[in-house]
C-alpha cells in the first residue's frame, strides 16, 4: 500500500484553485493553459484507480462531484468506478450519493490512511495532504506544475512544514507543463 498525492501546482508551489471554481482572485491559473493541459490522465494512474481508492477533503469532492460524473471516455470511468472516501467535519451536509462509489470517512484520516489495504490516491486536498505530510505518511507526490508564478496562496510545502527528503522519479514534459514524479527517500 502507498500514499499517493497528485497535485497542479505552480512554480512557486501553490496549489490554490487551480481550476477556478473556488472563487480566489488568481483562481483559474491552470485552465489559462487551455482544457488540454489537464484534461485525462495527466499523472499516469492507470490501473492505481482501478485497485486503489480516492481520499477527498469535502470542498475538493464537491467540486469534484459536480465536474465528473457527466463526463466521458476511459479516463473518467475509471474516475467514477473508483471507490471514494470523504473526509469531512460536517458528514450530514455531504450527500455521496452525488457522485458513484462515495462515502463518508468514518473516524480518523490518519487512522483510515495507515490501515488501508489498497493504495491511496489524495487529488488536490491540501488540509488531508498535510495530516498526511506531518504523520510523515506520503509515499509518492506526482505534481504537474505549471509556468505560473502567483506569488500567493496556499504553498504544498508550507514554511515551517515538515522536513521530508525526497527522491525524482521522473520529469516529463506534459503539454504546457511538467509531470514530475517524487517518492520518498529511503530512510
Amino acid at each position: 500500500m502507498s500514499i499517493i498525492v497528485i497535485g497542479f501546482v505552480t512554480v512557486d508551489g501553490i496549489m490554490s484553485d487551480p481550476t477556478g471554481s473556488e472563487g480566489t482572485p488568481l483562481g483559474g491559473w491552470a485552465l489559462r493553459h487551455g482544457r488540454e493541459a489537464v484534461d485525462g490522465d495527466k499523472f499516469r494512474l492507470g490501473r492505481t484507480l482501478d485497485d486503489g481508492v480516492l481520499l477527498f477533503g469535502r470542498t475538493t469532492w464537491q467540486i469534484f462531484s459536480r465536474l465528473w460524473p457527466g463526463r466521458e471516455g476511459p479516463f473518467a470511468a475509471r474516475m467514477n468506478a473508483a471507490p471514494k472516501l470523504v473526509a469531512s467535519r460536517t458528514p450530514s451536509g455531504t450527500d455521496t450519493a452525488a457522485w458513484a462509489n462515495s462515502r463518508i470517512l468514518e473516524g480518523d484520516v490518519i487512522d483510515a490512511a495507515k490501515h488501508e489495504p489498497r493504495d491511496v490516491v489524495v487529488i488536490g486536498s491540501l488540509s488531508i495532504v498535510r495530516q498526511l505530510m506531518a504523520e510523515d505518511l506520503i509515499d509518492e507526490y506526482r505534481l504537474l506544475t505549471f509556468p505560473t508564478v502567483l506569488g500567493t496562496g496556499d504553498r504544498l510545502f508550507p514554511a515551517g512544514g515538515p522536513h521530508a527528503e525526497l527522491e525524482c522519479l521522473s520529469a516529463q514534459q506534459v503539454g504546457p507543463a511538467v509531470l514530475t514524479r517524487y517518492r520518498r527517500a529511503t530512510r
